[in-house]
């Protein structure tokens, strides 16, 4: 097996997996003054795709070894692991933490907001029944007469 080859062999290069520099940030992390020809990127962006295509072929083979249909991070690491990527794994590791704090972050704040709207529209329903409930006061007090008035009939 040579650098970069998974066991299970090359994966089905499917053509309408695109990688681009922009979808990756390459460009981003160019230095200043660095030029990339289009002849240039368009081999970066295949070699992205065979790569995402062949890492994703991996990690499809730990999740059937696995006997599940669904990819998760232990497969994909395990998948880097078996390309020989090794130097990839915690970078890889690090960024998987960051994005599951702040999906963590992003529900506290869902929960939060889900609460709150709960709450409000719970003192909204209050503040109705309390309304409705002053208004028929007022329609009682309206049609009773008060203390040393008489009903008169027409």
């Amino acid at each position: 097996m040579w650098p970069g080859q998974c066991s299970s062999g090359l994966p089905y290069l499917s053509t309408e997996c695109r990688v681009t520099l922009h979808n990756v940030g390459v460009e981003d992390e160019l230095p200043d003054g660095v030029n990339v020809s289009k002849e240039a990127r368009r081999a970066i962006s295949q070699a992205a795709s065979v790569f995402v295509l062949y890492a994703t072929s991996c990690a499809n083979n730990f999740a059937l070894k696995a006997k599940r249909k669904t990819l998760n991070a232990g497969d994909v690491m395990a998948a880097m692991e078996e390309m020989e990527f090794e130097r990839f794994l915690e970078p890889l590791r690090a960024a998987l933490e960051v994005y599951k704090k702040g999906q963590k972050g992003k529900k506290e704040v869902s929960e939060q907001k889900r609460k709150e709207k709960k709450r409000a529209d719970g003192e909204h329903e209050k503040n109705k029944e309390d309304e409705e409930g002053e208004d028929e006061e007022e329609q009682r007090m309206e049609e009773e007469p008060e203390e040393g008035e008489e009903e008169v009939e027409n």
